[in-house]
């Protein structure tokens, strides 16, 4: 089969081909080329990349057709490379692609120049950006933004699994607001939201009682509400499950609030 016959046949496909020889001028330019760039096979071949035409930047900006180009590396070391970087087009824009450059080798086996795949990345972003959405709406309080049950879940099984093959010890905290019916009851539970999401984001920025105590909600005609908070906590211990520990801290939880409420005890094992 004839060399006519491979172009024809790389012309087929739906990612963009090029090859280019040691000094990395372009020799081949397949059709996918051509749509996703805007740039026609006879506007780059015979063009260096050096040349920047297409002018390959990363997510820094850095200029890889300069500094930084994979295939220049893959030719100066035989070595494949995959990158994701953001293509020029004639017309202007950027244009997201997934790039993967090989060395081409002669019949003595040393490297003649290089070829590089390349396809549209809009996609493979956008389900990259929607499986964050998913993951934060499934692990996540909406209110509060902190983890939610599911969030717990999955770190205790981690944190279970690491304790039961590594010997690496954990410990549960639970907290709970103070009189927090008394709140709702006096304040409405839109102020009662606002309580619990200033309780959780101070919490998750400095895990200290005082830190809650001092903090509060600005409420109309000047008033301010503030809350304290019990703690229970419970450390690992030898061949125990999560659910023990979190039945330990469940139950210095508990004395905390016989205790009066606004103070911790732990469990250290």
């Amino acid at each position: 089969m004839d060399a006519k016959f491979y172009r024809e046949l790389l012309d087929l496909l739906v990612e963009g081909v090029y090859f280019v020889d040691r000094d990395r001028r372009v020799t081949y330019w397949n059709k996918a080329a051509e749509r996703l760039s805007g740039y026609a096979a006879q506007e780059v071949v015979g063009k260096r990349c050096s040349d920047n035409i297409l002018r390959h930047v990363d997510e820094l900006g850095t200029q890889l057709c300069v500094q930084g180009c994979p295939l220049a590396a893959t030719i100066d070391d035989g070595q494949v490379r995959e990158a994701e970087v953001f293509m020029h087009h004639k017309f202007g824009y950027r244009v997201p692609v997934l790039v993967r450059a090989s060395p081409m080798r002669g019949e003595d086996g040393s490297i003649i120049g290089a070829v590089e795949v390349f396809s549209n990345n809009i996609k493979e972003i956008n389900v990259l950006k929607e499986l964050e959405i998913l993951r934060k709406e499934t692990l996540t309080d909406p209110l509060t933004g902190i983890g939610n049950r599911r969030y717990a879940e999955i770190t205790l099984n981690t944190l279970e699994i690491s304790w039961a093959e590594h010997r690496v010890p954990f410990g549960i905290l639970f907290v709970d607001i103070d009189s927090f019916k008394n709140v709702n009851d006096t304040w409405g539970q839109k102020v009662g939201d606002l309580v619990l999401c200033m309780v959780a984001q101070t919490l998750t920025k400095t895990l200290r009682v005082l830190s809650v105590e001092n903090s509060w909600v600005d409420h109309e005609n000047g008033n301010t509400i503030s809350v304290t908070a019990s703690f229970g906590g419970a450390v690992s211990r030898k061949g125990e499950s999560a659910a023990e520990v979190m039945d330990r801290a469940d139950k210095q939880l508990y004395k905390s609030k016989e205790s009066g409420r606004n103070c911790v005890n732990i469990d250290f094992g």
